[in-house]
Parts: structure tokens; C-alpha cells; sequence
């Protein structure tokens, strides 16, 4: 299986449904009380970019796109439209945003994560697929410059220092992301019943690890 670093495209995915899917295990007691366990460590997001009625130029693109990931094969890059910043979709990216780690003298590669907090719980994410040009990154709330300072690899989300920050130094990012997802069918329904226009209802899209 290969990944391919290409976004599903975001004029296809307009009106798509979807977001974060959680696999929770429960019990009930004979006291009626529960034991709840989760065997997933992280979340996983589902999507469904489903057509409505659409141009069949807009249904040409979609079965390129389909056809040349070979269905179900290779992965691609798909944009949450509601979970796709470092911080909240309408705020702009600012290098404080996330903290990524703590420098110890030492280490120089630090990946991008996104912690999310809702009162005392929170969820730290991996981000594996960061949009290249949109990071900013501080230590110490100084904003560092990329390439002199920097670089990202936008295939894994590895930030890489040129100098290991000092022992104690807060590490902090700002980033746009997308998903690392596959099609999750090997089959694309489409109806043509309109005279020059096509609907594909149905089209699953599943995040996958990379």
C-alpha cells in the first residue's frame, strides 16, 4: 500500500459528512452498574463525500481521482473542513498554538501533534499530514525562522531543529493539516437519471495510519 500526497479535491467534497469515530466496549453489571474499556488508544475519523446533483465534468473528476488511487488501494489527503488548524477552523494559525515538546540539549526532532481540552480531560492527536508553507513554529515564544532554523517534513509531520533546543525550552507550532484517508469502496455508484448532470450518493472515505 502507498500513500499518495495529493488532496481529494475540495470543491468535489463540499456537503460531505463526517468526523470522529470512537470504539467504546461496555458491559452492564448485574447491579446495573457499567465497566466501560476502549481498545482504541486514538480516534478515527469516517467521512462521506456523497454528490448530489452534480455537472458531469464534476463527476469526470471524481472517477479520475477514484481511478487513478486504484479504489480502495492508495491512500490521499482529505480536508476536514471542520477540524483542519492547529487551533479553531476561523482563527488564524499563530506559532503559540500547539505545544509539541520540551527541549532537553539533545533532541532535535519533534513531531506536530493537536491536544484537545475540554475541561480537566484532553486528547493529544498525532498530525502525520501538515499542509507545507502554513507552519510557524517558537521556542520559548520566539518565533524561529523555517529552513535557517527548521524544516518539515510534510509526508510525516517531523519537525526537525538544525540546533537541539536548551534543556527546558518549550517547543510550540501553528499548522494547517489534512487527514490521511483511503476510499473505503471499491465501487462508485453513479446515477446519470439527469439530462448532462450525475449523482454519486454514496462515497465512504476512512482515515488510515501512516
Amino acid at each position: 500500500m502507498t500513500f499518495h500526497e495529493i488532496r481529494f479535491p475540495l470543491p468535489i467534497s463540499l456537503g460531505a459528512s463526517g468526523g470522529p469515530e470512537r470504539r467504546t466496549e461496555i458491559v452492564t453489571l448485574g447491579s446495573g452498574r457499567e465497566e466501560r474499556n476502549s481498545p482504541w488508544a486514538m480516534s478515527r475519523r469516517r467521512y462521506n463525500a456523497g454528490l448530489g446533483l452534480r455537472k458531469l465534468d464534476d463527476i469526470h473528476d471524481l472517477i479520475a481521482f477514484f481511478e487513478a488511487r486504484h479504489g480502495r488501494l492508495h491512500g490521499f489527503r482529505w480536508r476536514d473542513r471542520a477540524d483542519w488548524k492547529s487551533g479553531a477552523p476561523g482563527v488564524t494559525v499563530t506559532p503559540l498554538d500547539q505545544a509539541i515538546g520540551t527541549g532537553d540539549g539533545e533532541r532535535t526532532l519533534f513531531p506536530l501533534v493537536k491536544t484537545y481540552v475540554s475541561g480537566e480531560a484532553s486528547y493529544t492527536r498525532e498530525i502525520a499530514k501538515p499542509v507545507a508553507g502554513t507552519l510557524r513554529v517558537a521556542l520559548d515564544g520566539a518565533e524561529r525562522e523555517e529552513g535557517s532554523d527548521f524544516t518539515l517534513d510534510a509526508a510525516t509531520g517531523l519537525v526537525s531543529f538544525a540546533a537541539a533546543p536548551g534543556a527546558g525550552v518549550a517547543v510550540t507550532a501553528g499548522f494547517e493539516f489534512d487527514v490521511p484517508v483511503r476510499f473505503d469502496t471499491d465501487f462508485l455508484d453513479i446515477n446519470l437519471a439527469a439530462f448532462e448532470a450525475g449523482a454519486v450518493p454514496d462515497i465512504p472515505v476512512i482515515e488510515i495510519r501512516v
